[in-house]
């Protein structure tokens, strides 16, 4: 038994590792996204005006001896218009130079796009555009365009759920003391019809605070509550003569006393002034 044994314990087992060797799994690669740059400068025609809507029969523009400062080359180059010439840089200037006359005919230029050379002239490198003349932008004017528009729209739909005593607020500012004789469906009209006309005005008035304020002071004179002095210096009580402000130097009297109406002391004039105005 004991050589059986032996026998057993000599004999080894052979245990073979077979490493598995796993596939790598491949990525798909990702698609390489490739932006197509607009080209900067646009070939068409284009149209320049003079500003301030001049429109005179003829109006020359100023195209010899003018400069323009280089960034990449740092230094000022001179810049002509001449005919057959690829450029308007008098140092890039190949053959015969033969100037041309620049004019604006009743106010208005139109450069046709096979004049590329007169076109960047104007639209980028002449000193007198956007001082002088513009370009005309139709996507840029359409922009302003509907700015204006939504602006309007806005300052309507404002002007239309106003209350009365903020309705007369702002068109007084417009139209002075004649507001107070005015009825309700007067001032709706003439305030809608304001909105229209003027809308950035409109807005800023109706987001101003002190508006209402300047209203109230300007009915509590009229209506003989508050006095001002004809220096336009003082308010005081009508009833007793008291004094209740002095207006500051080189300031609009309603508008100081409408700021004083939002301090402590002012407050409680002022609530006692609407109450007796209603």
């Amino acid at each position: 038994m004991a050589k059986k044994a032996k026998k057993e314990e000599a004999v080894e087992e052979t245990v073979v590792t077979q490493e598995i060797m796993e596939t790598p799994i491949m990525e798909t690669p990702k698609p390489i996204k490739i932006e197509v740059k607009k080209p900067s400068w646009e070939i068409k025609d284009r149209v320049y005006f003079l500003k301030d809507g001049k429109t005179p029969i003829s109006r020359a523009l100023k195209t010899r001896n003018i400069y323009f400062f280089d960034e990449e080359k740092g230094y000022e180059r001179e810049f002509q218009y001449a005919a057959k010439q690829k450029t308007c840089f008098v140092d890039e200037f190949k053959g015969d130079v033969k100037l041309e006359h620049v004019v604006f005919r009743n106010g208005t230029l139109t450069v046709p796009r096979n004049k590329q050379t007169l076109q960047k002239m104007l639209s980028i490198f002449h000193p007198h555009k956007d001082v002088l003349y513009q370009e005309l932008d139709v996507v840029k004017n359409a922009d302003r365009d509907l700015e204006y528009l939504e602006m309007e729209i806005a300052a309507l739909n404002a002007a239309q759920s106003m209350d009365v005593d903020m309705a007369e607020a702002i068109l007084r500012v417009e139209m002075g003391s004649s507001v107070s004789k005015m009825s309700s469906r007067e001032l709706k009209r003439d305030l809608l019809m304001f909105a229209r006309r003027n809308p950035v005005l409109f807005i800023e008035l109706a987001n101003d605070e002190n508006v209402h304020l300047r209203n109230v002071g300007v009915k509590a004179v009229e209506a003989g509550i508050i006095g001002l002095s004809q220096d336009q210096r003082n308010f005081t009580w009508i009833s007793t003569g008291r004094s209740l402000m002095t207006v500051p130097f080189n300031e609009h009297p309603y508008s100081a006393l409408a700021a004083w109406f939002k301090t402590d002391e002012g407050m409680a004039v002022y609530s006692s002034v609407e109450k007796q105005l209603k």
